[in-house]
């Protein structure tokens, strides 16, 4: 048996690369800078099913993206969760949030449609996105 993404998680995000335990995705939802970093382990739902090294690879590659997105995003705030009720693959949202976007200070989940990206969007944003974590994210395919 070998990792698969999630249906839902092809259906709605772009992948970015890989860091050493996580793919890097990027949610197709122009409204918010909104990543999500998934480990590539087998039927994993929780993060207490990590091994303790893992946990802590997870901990760093999720402060490493935040860190870097706040800085990239000049972020008022990160918002940062593992919900997992409608996708139960363990995956991890971040979320560049500003005092001026569309749902603060509310959570974003379920308060308005997604709102893709334009093909220039995409482009600019990408290329943005991996020149900031050029130093830590694989570009190669994805397995």
């Amino acid at each position: 048996m070998t990792f698969q993404l999630h249906p839902r998680l092809k259906q709605d995000c772009i992948t970015l690369g890989r860091f050493e335990l996580c793919r890097l995705l990027m949610m197709n939802d122009s409204q918010y800078p909104w990543f999500i970093l998934v480990p590539e382990r087998i039927e994993l739902q929780e993060v207490h099913q990590l091994s303790n090294t893992e946990r802590g690879l997870l901990m760093e590659e999720s402060c490493y993206l935040a860190e870097n997105m706040a800085l990239l995003y000049s972020a008022d705030k990160m918002n940062i969760a593992a919900i997992g009720n409608l996708v139960p693959q363990l995956h991890i949202h971040h979320v560049v949030r500003y005092h001026t976007d569309i749902a603060w200070p509310a959570p974003i989940w379920g308060k308005f449609a997604a709102v893709p990206y334009t093909a220039q969007q995409l482009t600019t944003h990408i290329a943005l996105i991996k020149e900031q974590l050029k130093s830590n994210l694989n570009q190669s395919e994805t397995r």
